[in-house]
């Protein structure tokens, strides 16, 4: 069964349903992810499925895919960032579960009311795929110039070395024994 993502859901009768939500959604509706965007343009395609995997565990299996535009830190233009995330988010009822979680899950902690918001849930696994620094490779460096003649600079560098004047004295005390 696939239907447009709502707000919140029980996240125990979506599983005991087997439901599952296909679609799109726009970037700028997810207002923690935008605050990394340069601009929130474009669409977030999604999957969302809840199910029972290895040894009966309840999951909710999430897939997203976008392009999400950045700021190159190289170049300082904008760029889309191709990102595609699957993640399946095993549904615990207590901290006491996380421990005996099988490889390849993650734990996604429920209130006691069961409800989930599905979008925040999308968003966080974007959130999580944004790069610590966003440089896009075909992007040439802001300034090759400056970078080469600080390099060449840093290379011809010859000031005496502070501790020299320490390694004069520790050689002449070995020397002279007195």
């Amino acid at each position: 069964m696939s239907a447009g993502l709502p707000e919140t859901l029980d996240a125990w009768r979506a599983l005991a349903a087997g439901r599952s939500f296909t679609g799109k959604v726009p970037l700028r509706a997810m207002p923690r992810l935008c605050e990394a965007l340069q601009e929130p343009d474009g669409d977030c395609e999604y999957a969302l499925s809840f199910g029972r995997g290895a040894l009966n565990l309840a999951h909710v299996e999430i897939a997203a895919q976008a392009r999400l535009p950045l700021l190159c830190q190289r170049s300082l233009q904008r760029f889309l960032l191709p990102v595609a995330v699957a993640q399946k988010l095993a549904l615990l009822s207590s901290e006491g579960q996380e421990a005996s979680l099988p490889e390849g899950y993650e734990a996604l902690l429920l209130a006691a009311d069961g409800l989930v918001r599905p979008l925040d849930l999308i968003e966080d696994e974007l959130i999580l795929a944004l790069p610590v620094v966003a440089i896009d490779v075909a992007a040439a460096p802001l300034d090759a110039g400056v970078m080469v003649a600080a390099d060449a600079g840093a290379a011809t560098d010859t000031r005496e070395n502070p501790f020299a004047v320490l390694a004069n004295i520790k050689h002449h005390k070995q020397r002279d024994p007195s």
